[in-house]
């Protein structure tokens, strides 16, 4: 079973063996909504196999929070409506061009192009990747868009930051509940994992303007607000 934050928020922990992030569910009346799409088809298969045990409203959509292969391999897997920033959009156009086989991989890896870490989290999740089809997204905003699930709606807005400047969250005002994804993380791609403060202030700023009672991460598990502000303390006083 997915994991339960309210009646109508659930997600599926993340599994760093393979860099499986979180993947988020939200609940309305009318429509369900799917919070990324998994870092492999195998991943998104095993999220969906677990939403068809529970009684709720049907999946209509899928949010990308942003570019990077571990939120998208699943894209295709998932067959829903794909909503992203426009910005993630033209990352997404250029993915498609890749080739995805060990030796490309490792080119890329040798050009500075991707990180080993990333090379080697896809061969773990996916020893081949023949099958591998990646999808664009049917929807792109460029700041905000509100989406109407029946009786609860919710906000994706486009807050960049380091890790990725595409980066979006997803917050549901009625149950306090905020996914994250990866923006609040280091860059990995310009050298040693590191921040960058003013942009970390300017990120936070825009975080800070809900209300929250629960932040869903990509890679950790959930966090109280008092949690959560702990960090993002500790960051900045670091």
């Amino acid at each position: 079973m997915l994991k339960k934050i309210t009646n109508k928020v659930h997600y599926m922990p993340h599994y760093s063996e393979t860099d499986r992030p979180a993947l988020g569910l939200i609940c309305g009346n009318k429509f369900s909504l799917v919070v990324d799409s998994g870092n492999s088809p195998a991943h998104a298969r095993d999220f969906l196999k677990l939403v068809e045990k529970m009684d709720i409203s049907p999946l209509k959509f899928v949010v990308i929070t942003h570019w990077h292969w571990d939120h998208i391999f699943g894209m295709k897997t998932m067959d829903l409506l794909t909503i992203s920033t426009e910005e993630t959009k033209k990352k997404l156009a250029y993915m498609k061009t890749l080739k995805w086989d060990d030796a490309s991989l490792d080119a890329r890896v040798e050009t500075g192009e991707e990180i080993e870490f990333c090379r080697d989290m896809i061969k773990l999740e996916m020893p081949t990747r023949d099958f591998l089809e990646l999808r664009m997204p049917d929807i792109t905003f460029e700041n905000k868009i509100e989406i109407d699930l029946g009786g609860l709606h919710c906000i994706v807005e486009h807050v960049g930051g380091v890790h990725a400047q595409d980066s979006s969250i997803i917050y549901i005002p009625d149950e306090k509940v905020m996914f994250l994804g990866d923006c609040i993380y280091q860059d990995f791609y310009s050298g040693e994992w590191s921040y960058d403060k003013h942009e970390l202030i300017i990120l936070l700023d825009k975080i800070k303007k809900y209300d929250v009672n629960c932040y869903v991460t990509g890679h950790q598990d959930p966090k109280t607000h008092e949690e959560m502000w702990a960090f993002f303390d500790d960051l900045l006083n670091i």
